[in-house]
């Protein structure tokens, strides 16, 4: 079993079978793409992976504990962090003080404000957030005013908030909508970099079948709610199941 297991997870909204009978298996340190047109379930499954949804029948278990049902906080305090369709970040703040949001979490949720007087508390937090954007390039940006950065800079901006908290698994919504394809490769790149230098698992939800088969090592095919094929990139590219539900007919 997988770091991340779903198991015969199905899920209805009034007459819509969203969800039906979805089995996912994620192998540690590795990145599984879910794609499908649009209305297949993804985003169901997204958050139904993060607690937000809770599904009619079925699991899903991180490191063989249960997220159904969990706060946010609490699914932060199991080690998983979410990448949202728009980058969700403090556009009335600077690069750094973004990324030292997540540091004055507590980890019941609630926030330590007392340690903005403390300097050594705060110092230690100023450390962790400034190595975060040298790990990421981003320290040159760091007084920046986050509401003036591309959608490039904030995509790597809301990297950084995630993984200043050391997350074993990251979920990623879309992680390259709306961006120009300059943006979109620096992304690519900065996954590639994010996978190869830490012990971190990723979920993609994508559209774009560069990014996907660019970071992919195994693919979820949705349509309908229903799995059609997992496999690895290279049996996906052509399958005929794929060619069905993204065309209209089989190859």
């Amino acid at each position: 079993m997988g770091i991340l297991n779903v198991q015969n997870v199905n899920k209805r909204f009034g007459g819509l079978k969203a969800l039906s009978n979805v089995n996912l298996d994620v192998k540690e340190n590795t990145v599984h793409a879910v794609i499908g047109p649009n209305g297949a379930g993804k985003s169901t499954l997204l958050n139904c992976l993060v607690g937000k949804l809770i599904p009619d029948t079925g699991t899903v278990t991180f490191q063989d504990k249960s997220v159904l049902g969990k706060k946010p906080f609490e699914i932060n305090q199991m080690g998983i962090s979410r990448v949202f369709q728009t980058p969700e970040i403090f556009s009335d703040l600077s690069v750094l003080e973004n990324v030292m949001i997540p540091c004055f979490a507590r980890r019941d949720g609630s926030f330590k404000v007392n340690a903005l007087s403390n300097m050594m508390g705060q110092r230690d937090m100023v450390d962790q957030a400034e190595q975060m954007l040298i790990d990421l390039h981003m320290i040159d940006k760091r007084n920046m005013h986050a509401a003036s950065m591309s959608r490039g800079d904030k995509r790597r901006l809301e990297m950084a908030m995630c993984l200043v908290q050391q997350p074993r698994l990251l979920l990623l919504d879309e992680p390259t909508a709306g961006m120009a394809r300059a943006d979109t490769n620096n992304t690519i790149d900065l996954l590639k970099q994010i996978k190869a230098e830490r012990d971190i698992t990723m979920v993609i939800i994508e559209h774009d079948m560069h990014v996907v088969f660019s970071l992919s090592d195994r693919i979820t095919v949705l349509a309908q709610g229903t799995p059609l094929v997992e496999d690895i990139p290279e049996n996906i590219k052509g399958h005929p199941k794929v060619k069905e539900a993204y065309l209209g007919e089989a190859a």
